[in-house]
């Protein structure tokens, strides 16, 4: 039954980091006024009060691994670290001088490409740039990403020491045939330095990213890579489904055949052994491919229904604006979406000459808001009402009409108010967001744009 289930719901479909989703975004009635001016009503909504959040991408590589999909910069000049650093805080600049009250800080992410690809040295004077102007939240969380490659102690020390107790490390798979296919080769050792380093120094939140579905990978490899993790307890574990969309990304993700990635049923199987595994060392699911201790900031956020998502993923801190930084970064102000430009060139250029870098995005409407209430309240808490009036879309029968299927096969309940999802449908989450995606349906797509939902 468990596989009909899969082949039935396995489609292609969105990761729901936003709503609408990107392809959607009504980019010809999007203005950068119009950004603006959302921007400023978010910051003044909510800066005294929640404060607000960073993104701030850092998009170097040295060498390009097959398996990702972010936008990023491959090169082994280090001499690129200074001139960008110099734009990410003339593109802060830019923003604080939008708006007369000082910045609250309550939440930065540094993600990349490969944030440790940077010094410590430029990592500081991006931090002391960004508040020299700026406050921390009385509950602020700071976090990175860092490759254990080359992530060094000093990296560990100097982001500590300006306020950050979270770091990531990308682990995908110890197995030495699919660490070659993905070309990001990293012993264990590596990570295991890099992971002591961090407790040592007195990180209280370390998570590990782990990959199913990568060329490959069997179950023997699977069960190999969470004993290891096992070894170093992190607090969090990512468990992300490969997505394959070399449509997208072109020859970064053809380092491999086809034929030599675990498909349906099997990768499925990859994934339901992990979850068994990670429930048995003691990590709880949340939210969507995501674990994490009972001891842990999301674990407890899930408790008490505050866990958020947005483009960085999941979080425990909600903030209604988040300002995006750097090349090909995404802001989002609850009212509206605005990307930045996608090659440094461009980046620097833009801002150097004073102009806020952002060239694409999407002012929601009313009903936008509420679809993307109601998809957030799904992918966070695996449940959702329309019972208060606010609430309320148009036509939601017809929504919920698509879901018949679902409920037939014991996925997902509904009644006169609302829709829960039982913990044996988490794996179909994203169908049953996709019901809601107005946009989806009134514009099929006509070519591929997103990767398998299972």
């Amino acid at each position: 039954m468990k596989n009909s289930l899969i082949q039935k719901y396995n489609i292609p479909g969105p990761r729901y980091t936003s709503y609408p989703t990107v392809p959607y975004w009504d980019n010809e009635t999007f203005s950068k006024e119009k950004w603006i001016a959302t921007f400023k009503q978010s910051f003044i909504e909510s800066n005294s009060s929640e404060g607000i959040s960073l993104y701030i991408h850092l998009p170097f590589c040295e060498s390009l691994c097959t398996f990702c999909a972010c936008h990023k910069h491959i090169t082994k000049r280090h001499e690129v670290e200074n001139p960008y650093i110099t734009a990410v805080l003339k593109e802060w600049e830019l923003y604080l001088n939008l708006v007369d009250e000082t910045p609250i800080i309550k939440e930065i992410h540094l993600g990349g490409g490969t944030p440790t690809f940077f010094s410590s040295t430029e990592l500081k004077r991006l931090l002391d740039g960004i508040f020299a102007n700026a406050k921390k939240h009385p509950n602020y969380e700071f976090s990175f990403e860092g490759h254990p490659n080359n992530t060094t102690k000093e990296h560990l020390q100097t982001l500590y020491n300006l306020g950050f107790t979270r770091v990531s490390f990308g682990v995908q798979d110890y197995n030495p045939k699919v660490q070659e296919a993905i070309h990001r080769v990293q012993p264990f050792e590596n990570v295991e330095k890099a992971h002591n380093w961090a407790r040592e120094i007195g990180y209280t939140s370390i998570s590990h990213d782990l990959i199913f579905g990568l060329p490959f990978q069997t179950k023997e490899n699977v069960i190999y890579t969470i004993n290891k993790t096992k070894e170093l307890q992190p607090d969090r574990i990512s468990f992300y489904s490969y997505a394959h969309v070399p449509w997208v990304k072109g020859v970064g993700q053809r380092g491999f055949n086809e034929d030599d990635l675990p498909k349906n049923e099997e990768k499925r199987e990859l994934y339901e052994i992990g979850k068994k595994l990670f429930a048995q060392i003691g990590y709880v699911e949340i939210g969507m491919d995501h674990f994490a201790l009972p001891s842990d900031s999301l674990y407890k956020a899930t408790e008490q229904k505050t866990l958020h998502r947005n483009f960085m993923g999941y979080t425990a801190n909600k903030t209604q604006l988040m300002i995006g930084l750097g090349m090909s970064a995404i802001s989002d102000s609850w009212y509206g979406f605005a990307q930045n430009v996608k090659t440094v060139k461009e980046y620097e250029k833009m801002v150097d000459e004073g102009e806020i870098p952002v060239f694409k995005g999407h002012i929601l409407s009313e009903e936008d808001l509420i679809v993307r209430k109601h998809i957030l309240n799904i992918m966070c808490h695996f449940s959702t009402s329309w019972k208060d009036k606010s609430m309320q879309i148009d036509n939601i029968e017809k929504h919920l009409e698509k879901l018949d299927e679902m409920v037939s096969d014991g996925l997902l309940f509904i009644d006169k108010n609302g829709l829960n999802v039982p913990e044996k449908a988490r794996p179909y989450v994203r169908n049953i967001c996709m019901a809601f995606d107005k946009k989806l349906h009134e514009k099929q797509p006509q070519k591929k744009l997103f990767s398998m939902v299972i």
